[in-house]
C-alpha cells in the first residue's frame, strides 16, 4: 500500500523559514520514495525544478498563499511566472472574504484567472480553507471551482485553524462528482491517516509526513 500512496502525496515544506538545504532534502526524498510532486513556495520552484530534472516528480507551487487576499490580476501574475520557472502544478488560494459576502462572481473570476494562466501548461488546484467555511460555503467554494474549470478542489492551506478532515473530504467529492480531483492537504501524519481520506475520495495528499507516511510512522507535524 505505501507505494500506492506515494504516489499520491505532494511532498510539501512551504514554512517561511525553510532553507536551500532543506528543499534539497525534500526533492531528495521526493526522488527516493516516487511522490507525486514536491510542494514549494514560490521562490523555490526553479531549484527544485533543477534539482528534480529527469525524474518523473512534479514541481507544485502555491498562488495567493496563504491568504488568498490578493487580485485575479495578481494570481494570474504569479501562476505564469511560476509556469515559467517550472512549476507542473498550481495550488492558489480562494478569495475567503468574497466567498463569505457571497460575491460568488469575484470568486470565480478570481479562479478563472488561475486557471487561464495554467491551462495547457500546468494543473490548476483550489485551496478553499475549510476550517474557516460553513457547510454551505465549503459546497459553495467547489461549485464555483468547478464551474471556473479547475483540476483540483483543495481542503486547506495547512496555515489555518485546522486541516483536512474526512467529513470535508466526504462532502467536496460528493459536491465535485467523479470527475475533479480532491486534495486533502494538513492533519494526514500516518498511513491510517492516509488511508481514511483516500477512502473518502482524496486523490492527492499535501504533507510534509510523507515519509513517515509509506514508512508507517506517525510525525509530529502534519504541513
Amino acid at each position: 500500500m505505501s507505494q500506492n500512496v506515494a504516489g499520491l502525496i505532494d511532498h510539501t515544506l512551504l514554512k517561511a523559514d525553510a532553507t536551500k538545504e532543506q528543499i534539497k532534502v525534500l526533492c531528495e526524498e521526493a526522488r527516493e520514495y516516487k511522490f507525486a510532486s514536491v510542494c514549494v513556495n514560490p521562490t523555490w520552484v526553479k531549484y527544485a525544478s533543477e534539482l528534480l530534472e529527469g525524474s518523473e516528480v512534479k514541481v507544485c507551487t502555491v498562488i495567493g498563499f496563504p491568504l488568498g487576499a490578493t487580485t485575479p490580476e495578481t494570481k494570474a501574475f504569479e501562476t505564469k511566472d511560476a509556469i515559467s520557472n517550472g512549476a507542473h502544478e498550481v495550488d492558489m488560494v480562494i478569495n475567503i472574504g468574497a466567498l463569505k459576502d457571497k460575491d460568488d462572481e469575484l470568486v470565480e473570476r478570481d479562479i478563472r484567472a488561475v486557471v487561464a494562466a495554467s491551462t495547457g501548461k500546468a494543473l490548476s488546484k483550489v485551496i478553499i480553507e475549510t476550517s474557516l467555511l460553513t457547510e454551505e460555503e465549503k459546497v459553495r467554494a467547489c461549485e464555483l471551482a468547478v464551474k471556473a474549470g479547475t483540476d483540483y478542489v483543495k481542503t486547506s492551506t495547512g496555515f489555518s485553524t485546522g486541516g483536512a478532515t474526512v467529513e470535508d473530504i466526504a462532502l467536496m467529492r460528493k459536491t465535485v462528482g467523479p470527475n475533479i480531483g480532491v486534495k486533502a492537504s494538513g492533519g494526514v501524519r500516518n498511513t491510517a491517516d492516509a488511508q481514511n481520506v483516500i477512502e473518502a475520495g482524496a486523490t492527492r495528499i499535501g504533507a510534509s509526513a510523507g515519509v513517515s507516511i509509506v514508512k508507517g510512522l506517525t510525525a509530529d507535524s502534519d504541513y
